[in-house]
């Protein structure tokens, strides 16, 4: 593997990344201890043709390392959770692009699209069934 030319000295980028508050949350989140997470994203940084690692299991071969593995319902109410905003993952705020920042907004089309819309509420049983249907059939428009 080649080592990337980086621009700052990778001591700097190192307490960069170790003072970001969103390093933080990210490590918290995957489960991660904030030392070895920045120790992780400086070696894809460095080795950007580095794949990360990804092992698709069986049920069986979960169920044997001691995990029960998701039953489609609960994998369904998962994306639904995520949808409504519950899992507590916080994302940018895509809303606020410094565009809006202008107090003079009046007469300018809204980036946000939302004005004069309906929130489209997922909590109709009806809707939910529908989504949880797709979801075991691979998605709309597949059999």
């Amino acid at each position: 593997m080649s080592q990337r030319k980086l621009k700052k000295p990778i001591e700097k980028i190192r307490a960069e990344l170790l003072a970001d508050p969103d390093t933080k949350r990210i490590a918290k989140a995957v489960g991660l201890e904030l030392e070895p997470y920045v120790e992780m994203v400086l070696d894809y940084l460095q080795h950007p043709e580095k794949e990360p690692v990804l092992k698709v299991a069986s049920d069986e071969e979960l169920r044997a390392a001691g995990y029960e593995p998701p039953t489609t319902e609960e994998i369904g109410q998962f994306f639904l959770a995520g949808a409504r905003g519950e899992l507590g993952l916080g994302g940018p705020d895509h809303n606020k692009s410094g565009f809006d920042s202008g107090p003079s907004t009046a007469g300018k089309p809204s980036l946000q699209g939302t004005e004069g819309q309906q929130q489209v509420r997922s909590e109709d049983p009806e809707k939910q069934k529908q989504l949880l249907e797709q979801m075991r059939k691979g998605g709309s428009g597949r059999v």
